[in-house]
């Protein structure tokens, strides 16, 4: 069990996975697998619209949604959502942009380069560089859309995605307003070990990256790590994780919100990158409007908490923390996601006029 817990540390910090069998995502027409999920397009309401954009040579699949009675000869204004890491757009960011677009926004959700049904090779690379332009390129995207207003556009990052969109939120300013629900910052993690559980080990860890890296560029095909096969996961198992954002994240990613796309493996290779960058590295350059939300009860917190207190470039900053909620739970919960949809609500109502 020791072995196997550690290995879900390592691995839920990206999010789940495993191979969805008859899960929600077959009963809607757009694989989305959140509540109160578009499951047909119908005049004069919030649509959805798949889209697909190249970003450097790869091919990028993202969700772009339109308010109710949307025009496009009007001008809205727009917010990127990022997903978390692990994560797809048809889950928790298409669920906040579908309620961002309810409130008048355009707004799109793309999967990651190299993740979901993106392109990219190898799969599942999960890099700091490209799921920073993965941001930068949503902006690309979204500023020309039919109906949007260029000079209005917001940002929005979920999980490991609110880390990247810190980053991106640093030299990115044609976006007016940041946002972040429930920020894990992946670099931090990875060399650390979640809640820093691991600095007794940083040295080996990097150079089993640079031993994969080396493997790879003789030939062999990349090695992956974070793998878990929720098949033969028991409630049991899962039970006894003694972090809620693992704990939670097996269910949410593995079960009640599972999707074929979303995968819990990374190249180990990656992780020369992941572990030698961090969120919070330079900041204090976001000088625009920051909105940090993060559950009140979650094991996470202290990343949003150290991202609030070095991010000393915006006087216009918040830390919102939603009472009684866990990580995962700011993904789904009702009560929980209108809290965070409300504060949104204000949030860029005000700075995105």
């Amino acid at each position: 069990m020791k072995k196997f817990y550690l290995a879900a540390l390592m691995a839920l910090a990206l999010g789940v996975t495993g191979t969805a069998g008859a899960a929600p995502y077959k009963n809607n027409p757009y694989t989305l697998v959140y509540d109160r999920a578009i499951t047909e397009n119908v005049k004069n309401q919030v649509n959805i619209h798949p889209v697909n954009y190249q970003l450097h040579g790869v091919k990028i699949a993202a969700n772009v949604y339109t308010p109710a009675n949307f025009d496009p000869a009007k001008k809205y204004p727009a917010i990127v959502v990022a997903h978390p890491n692990g994560g797809v757009k048809e889950q928790v960011a298409g669920l906040y942009a579908q309620r961002l677009a309810e409130l008048g926004y355009v707004t799109i959700a793309a999967d990651a380069a190299f993740q979901g049904a993106s392109g990219g090779n190898p799969r599942h690379l999960d890099v700091p560089y490209y799921r920073t332009e993965d941001i930068h390129g949503m902006v690309d995207y979204i500023s020309q859309y039919a109906g949007v207003d260029p000079d209005r556009i917001g940002a929005l990052g979920i999980c490991g995605g609110g880390g990247y969109t810190l980053n991106a939120a640093k030299s990115e300013k044609r976006v007016k307003a940041v946002a972040a629900i429930s920020m894990f910052n992946s670099g931090r993690v990875r060399r650390n070990g979640y809640m820093d559980s691991q600095m007794d080990s940083i040295q080996e860890r990097m150079a089993q990256a640079a031993a994969a890296r080396a493997a790879e560029i003789k030939g062999s095909s990349p090695a992956y790590s974070g793998s878990v096969d929720f098949d033969a996961l028991t409630d049991e198992a899962i039970a006894k994780i003694g972090t809620d954002l693992y704990r939670e994240g097996m269910l949410y990613y593995g079960r009640s919100h599972r999707h074929p796309n979303s995968t819990f493996s990374y190249t180990t290779s990656s992780l020369m990158e992941l572990m030698s960058w961090d969120a919070t590295d330079n900041i204090s350059l976001i000088d625009q409007p920051l909105l940090l939300i993060a559950g009140e009860k979650a094991d996470s917190l202290y990343m949003s908490e150290d991202a609030f207190a070095k991010a000393t470039g915006t006087r216009d900053k918040e830390l919102f923390k939603v009472s009684g909620a866990t990580h995962i739970k700011t993904y789904y919960v009702p009560e929980y996601v209108d809290q965070i949809v409300h504060k949104l609500e204000g949030f860029y109502g005000r700075t995105l006029k």
